[in-house]
């Protein structure tokens, strides 16, 4: 077996895996409502070649639908950070700045008056190699994207894990982040998401670097194991389903960290 059959045997295995792992918890997980809302963390919208991180067109209408039906509204994601949401409240934010939230979540978005925020990666959205091109949003589509709407926060300039860099390259990719998209869009943004967003993927030394760079929100992608002062997201992946997703926004999975 050559190394690349390897790697797709591994990447199976690894969504086996997940996929059991998020049955039992939905099945098993406790449950609480969270008393200032969730924020919802997804990635792309009909992408499938991006993994667990795509979630279908019709999985994502149908989030949005069932939702409203449990009787949860959407409202901006700082509106839930800042500690403005009530138990009832959702918030939908997205990583990357893929081109399927252009083409696909925005319309659908628009057409139920949901309000959401996109994290740019910028190094991502200028890179040339022939993986990301076709994939990622352009400065153009980005900034029709924010004319839909959208609100746009930065997810740092490379995508680094932050919790291996110190806090002068952490700096760097906070404030050049920032520079850039005010540059091509004319925002300042004061959000910023934590690349990969887990408890290991960011530093106290991080944490200062965003405060000095004048960030005032920093989202992860945990909810109860999320870094110390960061806002809490909920990860939303291409398998949840009807059961999985109830019990997502029922708080099943706040003690789960994506390690996939």
């Amino acid at each position: 077996m050559g190394i690349a059959d390897r790697l797709r045997l591994r990447d199976r295995l690894a969504k086996a895996r997940m996929y059991c792992e998020r049955q039992t918890i939905a099945s098993f997980g406790p449950h609480h409502a969270k008393p200032q809302g969730r924020l919802l963390c997804y990635h792309s919208v009909g992408q499938p070649d991006l993994g667990v991180n795509d979630c279908s067109p019709a999985r994502f209408r149908r989030h949005i639908e069932l939702a409203r039906q449990l009787g949860f509204r959407f409202v901006p994601a700082a509106q839930i950070a800042s500690g403005a949401g009530t138990s009832r409240d959702l918030a939908i934010t997205f990583d990357d700045g893929w081109k399927s939230v252009l083409t696909v979540a925005a319309p659908i978005l628009d057409e139920y008056e949901i309000p959401s925020t996109l994290f740019v990666a910028t190094g991502l959205i200028e890179s040339s190699s022939e993986w990301h091109r076709p994939r990622m949003l352009d400065w153009g589509e980005l900034t029709r994207v924010h004319g839909m709407g959208v609100d746009i926060g930065s997810h740092s300039v490379t995508h680094p894990d932050f919790g291996k860099i110190d806090k002068a390259r952490a700096f760097d990719e906070l404030t050049r982040s920032r520079e850039v998209l005010k540059s091509r869009l004319g925002i300042n943004p004061d959000c910023f998401a934590i690349p990969f967003g887990q408890s290991r993927n960011w530093t106290a030394a991080a944490h200062e670097a965003a405060g000095e760079a004048g960030y005032r929100f920093v989202y992860a992608q945990a909810e109860n194991t999320r870094p110390p002062g960061t806002v809490p997201r909920t990860f939303v992946t291409w398998m949840d389903d009807d059961r999985i997703f109830t019990a997502l926004l029922n708080g099943a999975f706040d003690n789960w960290e994506e390690w996939y």
